[in-house]
Order: structure tokens, then sequence, then C-alpha cells
């Protein structure tokens, strides 16, 4: 019997993954930070980050929803034992230069090893008319978060970057490290105090504690040389400059990140300055006082990875002290970066206190003990990819189409199908999902057992499981495939895939004459789960 469903607004999302999915990149590890090479596996106490392929393709990270990461131009803070990556989100369509896109707001996640995160929210309500009209595609954006933590008070500070008023900055508090925060009063500067409102005065920032509990805004001044790097010591409540300024570097730079070793100060930056760039610079200079004066750049790399410099995170342990290097990989310049990965690596130092070149690696591990609690596997699930290793493609719609097949492990009823999607370029049409049995070319055979369209605003930038419920009854040993389409002449739909055959029992087949014949790619999978009670 035939199933044809239309879903509205609402769509389920998944709530759990199998714990092997999770630990993958925990445990595949076969080097240590500074050498990748090396046969030996990292110790059990470390935790090892996937940043791309074995070949250098990017991965996307999934959060424990399996929704892809939506944080972006960021950083990763670490308060009581707990890792807190704030960032950006693209989720919800904001688009840098298109008045129409709306903003998206801050998100927060959380770990406990750097490898397995927890979606919290935003850090506060976005959808307001107030935030809408400071942030959305109309104005220039809202970007950078970064949260500091004040003993003296106990309140966490957030400071972000705004384009709709003269300092360029707004600030906020909150008695959690996950919000929400309040806003409070706008803060002062030194620098720019009397440019004009809502002009291009200050840019991407970083906040710095030093031990003396002293804290600083490190940010770009692009009235100084087309963006130059300067520092202003804050006051006691770090909401506001305290007037006491220098100058790291003189133009042409953004995106500064400020840290302490060994009573060395350190700013590194991107050099040159680019937004939403893949593959600019990495430069830092030191001084033996956080104002200066400041040695000449040193550059460590000609690419930051294939991305943008975005943050360095101290991260105190027990007795170490881990110095986190991020650079975010933008999505080719996208207006939204949705779909922007992240390069994360810890910092490598000679003995003279100088960084060492950074060597881009595939997977690098950290001294963080890895978060091993098991978690249960979804009721009813009955195939998964898992989510480990995956890349966006986006190329469904018109005349293209992509199937995946499944093997049924037990009969029973398909209760629901989740594939892994996201959608660019506003589609003008819906997804559709219909379910065939297959062939053992994984190519859908005979006419659709299930047919089910999903609504655009269902469907997010940012990768993510989207569900739909056949309640088709399958057998078990016999092959099904999914069909993922859309009518759509504008924009597409993605997938998540990974050519390592994570699933072997499957495989995925491609058309590009509206589904009239499939061919199988060979060792391809899409990320996807079933589910059959």
């Amino acid at each position: 019997m035939k199933h044809f469903t239309i879903l509205g607004i609402s769509v389920a999302f998944s709530i759990l993954l199998q714990s092997e999915s999770l630990r993958a990149q925990s445990n595949d590890a076969k080097s240590l930070a500074i050498d990748t090479n090396k046969a030996t596996p990292p110790p059990k106490d470390h935790s090892t980050l996937v940043n791309f392929t074995a070949n250098g393709q990017q991965i996307t990270r999934f959060d424990s929803v399996a929704a892809a990461i939506d944080a972006h131009d960021g950083e990763i803070a670490y308060f009581n034992g707990v890792f807190y990556l704030y960032g950006t989100s693209y989720d919800c369509g904001y688009e840098w230069g298109n008045k129409d896109a709306p903003f998206c707001g801050f998100k927060v996640y959380t770990s406990k090893d750097l490898v397995n995160w927890t979606d919290k929210g935003f850090l506060f309500d976005a959808k307001t008319p107030i935030w809408q009209s400071r942030c959305d595609g109309g104005t220039y954006g809202c970007y950078r978060p970064h949260v500091i933590y004040n003993r003296k008070n106990n309140l966490y500070v957030l400071w972000i970057n705004v384009y709709d008023n003269k300092v360029g900055y707004r600030v906020f508090t909150s008695a959690s490290p996950v919000g929400p925060f309040k806003e409070i009063a706008q803060p002062r500067l030194r620098i720019n105090k009397d440019a004009p409102v809502a002009g291009l005065n200050h840019g991407d920032h970083d906040l710095f504690v030093d031990d003396d509990g002293i804290a600083y805004l490190a940010f770009t001044d692009w009235r100084a040389g087309g963006g130059a790097i300067m520092i202003e010591k804050l006051n006691a409540d770090y909401t506001s400059g305290s007037g006491a300024v220098s100058k790291v570097t003189q133009g042409r730079t953004e995106a500064p990140a400020m840290m302490k070793r060994n009573g060395i100060y350190y700013v590194l930056y991107s050099d040159p300055n680019c937004g939403y760039c893949g593959g600019t610079g990495t430069s830092y200079r030191t001084a033996k006082s956080p104002l200066g004066p400041w040695s000449p750049g040193i550059n460590i790399s000609s690419d930051s990875c294939g991305g943008q410099p975005s943050f360095v995170s101290t991260i105190k342990l027990n007795s170490d002290v881990i110095f986190l290097y991020g650079s975010d990989l933008w999505n080719n310049a996208a207006k939204n970066e949705a779909l922007a990965n992240f390069y994360w690596a810890p910092l490598s130092f000679a003995a003279d206190g100088s960084i060492k070149p950074i060597e881009c690696q595939d997977k690098v591990s950290v001294a963080v003990r890895p978060d091993l609690t098991p978690i249960p596997p979804p009721v009813d699930l009955d195939n998964t990819s898992g989510t480990s290793g995956f890349k966006s493609h986006c190329d469904i719609g018109g005349k293209i189409q992509r199937s995946q097949s499944f093997v049924a492990t037990r009969s029973g009823t398909l209760s629901a199908v989740n594939f892994c999607t996201f959608k660019t370029g506003y589609p003008n049409a819906g997804l559709t999902v219909e379910i065939y049995q297959a062939n053992a070319d994984y190519q859908p055979a005979g006419s659709a057992l299930s047919s089910i369209l999903v609504l655009p605003d269902s469907i997010g930038w940012s990768p993510k499981f989207m569900t739909v419920r056949p309640e088709i009854a399958v057998k078990a040993g016999i092959r099904y495939a999914m069909v993922i389409k859309s009518a759509a002449s504008s924009g597409c739909y993605g997938m998540e895939y990974s050519d390592l055959a994570p699933y072997p029992g499957g495989g995925e087949a491609y058309s590009d004459d509206g589904g009239q014949s499939f061919r199988a790619e060979p060792n391809r999978s899409c990320m996807f789960r079933t589910f059959v009670h």
C-alpha cells in the first residue's frame, strides 16, 4: 500500500546518537598533536580532534543530536572543567548584505572533551524587533561573541561586534556561561570615540583576562590603515574601556586573539584581513606588557589551514596548559556561512617561546580526557550510517536526485527515516522523500511505497536530520531505497556524505535525468538512520 503525506512547518529531529558513532572521533587517532604519522595511538587520557579526511577534505562536526555545529566566528572558552563553544548562527538563513535575511542570533555548545558537543541554545532572544533591526541582513550584521568570567562579581561578560552604534560593540552579563545574557549600557572606548554612529569603526575582537584579574579588549580599528589591531584595558566590571590603549599592528589586519605564556603576551591575527575568506595568513606579535610595546609580526601560517584565524583559547588543566588555535574554514565566502567548518589544534612552541609554524593536520591529539559516558541507541533504530567523517554537498533539485539504499534487519513497520539535509539559495519547492524496494545495484525499483513532501520552511541552512514517517511494512533482509528529490528550479537541497562506505550494507546512487535511471556511486554513503518497530 502506498502512503502519500505532506509535512508542514513541524519536522521532528533526532534526539540521540549511537554511542559508537559519537565516540569514533575519540578512538580512531593514529598520532599525537605534533606528528600525525606516528603509528602509536594517543594516550587514553587524550581526545582526538578530527579536522579533515585523510585526503585533506573538510568534515562536518555534529552535536549530540546529529545537527551540524552552527556557531561561527566565535571562540571556545573553558569554565570550571567544561568547554563552551560560542558563535554566530546561520541556520535561519542570515546572509550578509541581503536586506531580507533575518538575524539568527548567537549560540553556545558545551563539551567535556572538545569532541562531543551539546547544543545549549541561544545566548539571548534575537528574534525581537530591536535585535532584528540591529543585526539582520539590511545592516552590517552582528558577530564575534566572546565571553569571560569576572571573579570579582561572579558574572560572565559577553561582548559582541555590532555596527549600529558608534563604539561597534554591545555588552551583556549573566550569572551562567550559557545565559540568558542581559544587555547593559553601551561600552565606551578611547579609539574613534568621535566617529559617526553606525559607521565602519570597529570590527573583530577578543577578550583577555590576565593573571591579576585585569581584563583587556583586543579589537580591529577599521579607521586606521584599513584594519589595525588595538588593545584597551577594561574597567573593573569588564564592561567598558578604561582609556589605556596600545596599538599592535598598523593596518590590513583583523581578528585578534590574545594570550599569555611564561610571562610573555601574544596577539595572533588575520594577516591580511579578509572577511569570510579561506586561506588568509596567521601572524603574531609579542610583548612583555599587555599594552606593549609590541614586536614585529611573525607569520606562522600562509593560509590558516584553509580558513581565517578566529581564536586562541587558553585551557588551564591540572598540570598542563593548552593554547588551542581555531580557524574558521569559511564556505567559499558565501554570504550565509551555515556550512562553514572549523580547524582546531594546539599551538606548539620553541624553547625561546616563539610559536612554531602551524602544521595543518587531519587529526590532532589533545591532553583532555575523552568523555566515554555511554549513550544508549535510539529506540527502534534499525540502520545507521553514523556521523563521523561526513562532508556537505548541495545539488538536489530539478532533475538531480539522490538515492540511499538500506537492508532492513528486522520485519515490522518502517516508522521513521532520518536524512541529514539542508538548503542553500532559497529553493522554490519542497523536498520529497520516497521509499522503494531496491535492486542489488542499490537502485530504486518499481513504484514508490511511500512519498512524503517536506516544505522548504521546515529545512534549515545548517545540516541536520530531517525526519519523515513512512509507516510502511518492511521485511528483514530486503533491500530498500530512499529517494531524495525536489522540483525546485532555484536553490538546492544538500546531503552529508562519506566516500569511505561507513554504511557497508547499502549504497548511494545518483540520477541526473529526473529519476528515470540511477547509477551507483561506489563506497559512498549518505548520512541517514532508519527505525523499525
